[in-house]
């Protein structure tokens, strides 16, 4: 991770388990994500990944309602 990463975890032992699911987001929309800085990706591929994340968290949630 970078040194100037800003983003707050309200449960810092989440971490692995963010990076594993944001490579998981990543893959499926064919975004190449390395660990540490990925400061080369495009905005759109950028956007990609985390709207990938958004989307499996929302059907996540409505599986479990």
């Amino acid at each position: 991770m970078s040194s100037n990463n800003t983003n707050k975890l309200n449960v810092p032992e989440a971490r692995a388990a963010m990076d594993k699911f944001k490579m998981e987001a990543a893959s499926e929309v064919g975004v190449n994500l390395k660990n540490g800085y990925n400061g080369e990706l495009t905005s759109r591929e950028a956007g990609s990944v985390g709207g990938q994340m958004v989307k499996k968290m929302i059907e996540s949630y409505e599986k479990n309602l």
